[in-house]
């Protein structure tokens, strides 16, 4: 074939791709002018790969709760402030169990399809331009419903526990879905306004600080803010016959407390101890991350375990100092560092379990080397790598707590400098502050910050399969 052959060739065949070009843009685009694809229905966590979605970040919860103690019911409305990742069609929420009475996207009917605990919505093609990568989009979903209790991987319960005289919301690790749709995944934080109403002579405890509280026509409603961003999981409503309280730190930050009055004796001492703990932790950790402080503390039949809700970590009934201890140390590790992912637990319940070894150190119990010794001894630490545990029932076991805080305290020995140890941990929180971090993250930024290389002790103590020898 000559050129100008070729040449003359070219020009229907040009006009005939630029057509199929045309014809599938105009597909993609549809009739609001965006090209847009729908965000991903979960972010394949190891655990939980359903859990959380693709395309969009977000940015602000505002929640109203309007709670029936007597029938169990919830009516809801979540307003959700997202920023968009991706050019958007369609994206998903978790939601587990409520029925989605309606839903809007920047003010107009969205469609909404259920799928088990996945709702897609499919905005209206008028509010497309608002589902750019980059923009701001608000979301309103209305649910009602009787919330769940979810049995978790491991047996335990979480979700809506109802209680004796009212509820209470526990997330770790999927809980949260049950009570209101959002981007269930710790890689997403964000900040929270929560209004519950409840019948008068009822308290309402969440996150946060106390803004308002209003009765009228029989009910009351009480607003709390969480202006620092927050996972989800560590989300929580309280509704019963609470005792709140409201103290101050000696540097004046406020503590408050709601405590149930049949556990009022013994947890009357709590706000003193958590101010306390607070001081102690702020000496070995930098500063505490959050405006607040304080405790929610339940009876032994509201929940089996406590839970380090930011802010305001729940008991159910009064702590002993090691518990208290620990969920503190939460507001640290977890709660401002958050897992990037739930194979990350380790750097969660490692370091508060750490930080009971040191406390007891300090206070004239057990040293952390005797407390090393006899986590070492322990066989049930040694059933699986605290870096990699077998499967979602394995991230609440012995490895993650004992053996973690092992994995701690052995990079304390290696660097062979306690000041340098305590300022490498005070670093690493500073830099991570209200953020995400995950495993490969904490051990690259212990090499680079101390200097050493650290491979046999995290391909030993950290994620070996076999109990190595003492160090």
């Amino acid at each position: 074939m000559d050129q100008r052959t070729a040449a003359r060739r070219t020009v229907p065949g040009a006009v005939l791709l630029l057509a199929v070009i045309t014809l599938a843009t105009a597909c993609a685009v549809g009739r609001g002018g965006v090209v847009g694809t729908p965000g991903a229905a979960g972010v394949r966590d190891p655990y939980f790969p359903r859990l959380g979605n693709g395309g969009y970040d977000v940015t602000h919860y505002d929640l109203e709760l309007d709670v029936d103690t007597a029938s169990g019911q919830l009516r809801g409305t979540a307003v959700i402030i997202a920023r968009a990742t991706q050019d958007l069609s369609a994206f998903n929420l978790d939601l587990t169990g409520l029925d989605v009475r309606s839903a809007t996207v920047e003010g107009r009917p969205a469609s909404v399809n259920r799928a088990g605990g996945e709702l897609t919505l499919r905005p209206d093609h008028d509010v497309e331009d608002r589902l750019r990568t980059g923009r701001t989009f608000r979301t309103v979903v209305r649910y009602s419903g009787a919330p769940r209790t979810v049995t978790d991987a491991d047996g335990s319960r979480e979700g809506w526990l109802r209680t004796e005289h009212g509820a209470v919301a526990l997330g770790e690790p999927a809980g949260s879905p049950a009570w209101f749709p959002g981007n269930h995944h710790p890689g997403d934080k964000a900040s929270y306004d929560v209004r519950i109403s409840v019948p008068d002579g009822q308290t309402a405890v969440s996150n946060g600080e106390l803004t308002s509280r209003r009765t009228a026509g029989g009910r009351t409603v009480f607003h709390w803010r969480t202006r620092e961003p927050m996972a989800s999981y560590l989300a929580t409503v309280a509704v019963g016959r609470y005792t709140l309280r409201h103290d101050v730190t000696p540097d004046g930050m406020p503590v408050v407390t709601a405590v149930d009055p049949e556990a009022a004796g013994p947890g009357a001492v709590v706000p003193g101890r958590i101010a306390e703990v607070v001081e102690w932790g702020v000496r070995k950790f930098g500063p505490y991350p959050f405006a607040s402080t304080g405790a929610i503390v339940g009876l032994g039949e509201d929940a089996e375990y406590a839970l380090e809700t930011q802010n305001r970590p729940f008991f159910p009934g009064p702590p002993d100092i090691g518990l208290l201890v620990h969920e503190l140390a939460h507001q640290w590790f977890g709660n401002s560092v958050t897992p990037a992912s739930w194979q990350d637990m380790w750097l969660n319940e490692g370091f508060a379990t750490y930080a009971e070894w040191l406390w007891s150190d300090d206070h004239g119990g057990a040293t952390v080397r005797e407390l090393f010794d006899d986590a070492y001894e322990d066989e049930a630490n040694w059933a699986f790598p605290p870096g990699r545990p077998p499967g979602a029932a394995d991230l609440s076991g012995p490895p993650v707590y004992g053996r973690g805080a092992m994995v701690v305290h052995r990079i304390r020995e290696e660097m062979g400098d306690d000041q340098a140890f305590f300022g490498l941990v005070r670093g690493w929180l500073k830099d991570r502050r209200h953020g995400n971090a995950s495993t490969d993250d904490f051990t690259a930024y212990v090499e680079r910050e101390s200097g050493l290389d650290l491979t046999e002790l995290w391909d030993t103590w950290l994620n070996g399969g076999s109990r190595p020898a003492r160090g």
